[in-house]
């Protein structure tokens, strides 16, 4: 079973290759969803981050508020890099438990969807890695269109992020998302890539 990491900046369109990987046969792990599914389920993961920022991240039932904790973690750079060591541990966890599940289950492949694929560790379940980019303006209108944001909100999430080279630089496969290639010669790249590595 082959694993491959898909990793790459905000606004790059990793949800068509993601798409194109799962018609090869892949299952695919959203790294962000598998997070946020943490922090609502897992007392281990809730009771790591209470120890670190202090019960007024809580909700009424209990369970970790990211409105709560975003202004605790964003601008302090200590606590940011806590809240990701402490994150990245758990989901790492998760995935290496969803990738032998794959496994077990007879699957051609798992994708890991993951920003952080790199940085957290998830890069050494992996058998390949991916980079999907595009150039910045691209990005920067994606992420206004899909999240509803202004100009100025959404080049701070891109400047809160490592830049494009760093992806490129540190993973196995690059393809470039820009608005010039159509949805099948996207789909035909990455058919190209992983169609004989699947069968």
């Amino acid at each position: 079973m082959l694993t491959i990491g898909l990793t790459g900046p905000t606004g790059a369109g990793k949800t068509t290759v993601l798409d194109a990987l799962a018609d090869l046969g892949c299952v695919r792990v959203d790294c962000d969803a598998l997070y946020h599914q943490l922090l609502a389920a897992s007392p281990s993961l809730t009771g790591e981050l209470t120890d670190r920022f202090g019960r007024s991240i809580l909700n009424r039932q209990g369970q970790v508020d990211t409105k709560a904790l975003a202004p605790v973690v964003f601008g302090d750079p200590q606590a940011l890099a806590d809240l990701n060591a402490i994150a990245h541990r758990h989901v790492l966890r998760a995935c290496r438990e969803r990738v032998q599940a794959a496994k077990a289950a007879g699957a051609k492949g798992v994708v890991l969807d993951a920003i952080a694929l790199l940085e957290s560790g998830l890069g050494a379940l992996c058998d390949v890695t991916v980079a999907v980019t595009a150039p910045a303006e691209i990005r920067l209108a994606r992420i206004m269109a899909r999240d509803g944001l202004t100009a100025q909100q959404a080049r701070q999430r891109m400047a809160a992020q490592k830049p494009s080279d760093y992806y490129v630089n540190h993973c196995d496969h690059v393809i470039v998302n820009d608005d010039g290639k159509s949805f099948h010669a996207l789909r035909e790249e990455v058919s190209r890539l992983f169609a004989d590595k699947l069968c």
